[in-house]
């Protein structure tokens, strides 16, 4: 870690509990959550390598390294900040979805991401097939299957496998699992994004008999009215999405690549560093550093 990896944040944050001695006070102030600047603040003395505050149950009281960091902070945190963000503010980005975010890793990479560059990301539903990344609606998107669209770059995340979706009602709900060919012998729901689930796995009959939904909330009701069954990334199984659904493993399942797209031109400056940290998330998940579930961020 070093202190050139200090972002404005860190300071913003910092320079608002030094001026009220309260983290709850600050947190107020700056319109975000306690937890979340105490992060901001431990992370900000992780890089300096000091302790900025003298911490019991009682007060907050600055350190000797804080009196100094703030005395020079005063007068050159304004210019600071005037100089690299001339209208006083900093862009948000905008992270394009169609329906259930990864959870856990993403989560910890949009945290980790926020900390460090003191930028926000914002959530933005899409139900448009290219989510918003093609007309500058979204910064990035969250996508699955093999996407392609042009003029956007796509940062590869790895599979994701799926399970099958269906009525409570249904025959099969019952069951621990179920195969390829009980799912095929019903109507098939097909949820946008998620395409290559039937379309590659499924087989020409099956697409030619399927049902295209417009979003992910039609598809959901759809399928627990029964009106057939679908496929899903295996993540519902730690979600309770309705209570007339039922979701079941397959045997033999099928997966899709998941994926971020962001455009290639006019992109967000800090977009490529978004697709970094998301792909360095997702490598400690698979390798059992990231629970999960994580409490970062309320799953949209």
């Amino acid at each position: 870690m070093s202190a050139m990896d200090v972002g404005l944040r860190h300071l913003r944050d910092f320079l608002a509990v030094s001026d009220t001695l309260s983290f709850t006070r600050a947190a107020a102030e700056l319109d975000t959550t306690q937890p979340a600047l105490s992060r901001s603040i431990r992370r900000l003395e992780e890089l300096m390598n000091v302790r900025l505050f003298d911490r019991t149950t009682r007060e907050v009281c600055l350190s000797s390294a804080g009196v100094e960091l703030r005395e020079k902070l005063i007068d050159l945190f304004p210019r600071l900040k005037s100089a690299l963000l001339p209208d006083g503010t900093s862009a948000p980005l905008r992270l394009g979805f169609s329906w259930l975010l990864p959870d856990g890793w993403l989560h910890a990479a949009i945290a980790r991401f926020e900390e460090e560059t003191g930028v926000a990301v914002d959530l933005v539903r899409q139900d448009e097939p290219t989510f918003g990344s093609d007309r500058g609606a979204v910064d990035l998107a969250i996508v699955r299957g093999h996407w392609q669209a042009g003029g956007t770059h796509v940062t590869r995340l790895g599979e994701e496998p799926y399970v099958a979706a269906m009525s409570s009602a249904c025959a099969l709900s019952g069951r621990d699992r179920v195969t390829r060919g009980e799912l095929l012998e019903r109507p098939l729901l097909m949820l946008p994004g998620t395409g290559v689930a039937f379309e590659e796995w499924a087989g020409p009959r099956a697409r030619a008999a399927s049902t295209r939904c417009r979003n992910f909330d039609e598809w959901l009701e759809s399928v627990a009215a029964g009106r057939g069954v679908g496929l899903v990334p295996d993540l519902v199984l730690r979600r309770r999405l309705h209570p007339l659904v039922v979701f079941l493993p397959v045997i033999g399942p099928p997966s899709a690549p998941l994926a971020l797209a962001r455009p290639v031109q006019g992109a967000h400056p800090l977009a490529g560093r978004f697709a970094e940290l998301a792909q360095e998330a997702r490598a400690a998940a698979r390798r059992g550093l990231v629970p999960a579930r994580s409490s970062a961020m309320a799953a949209a």
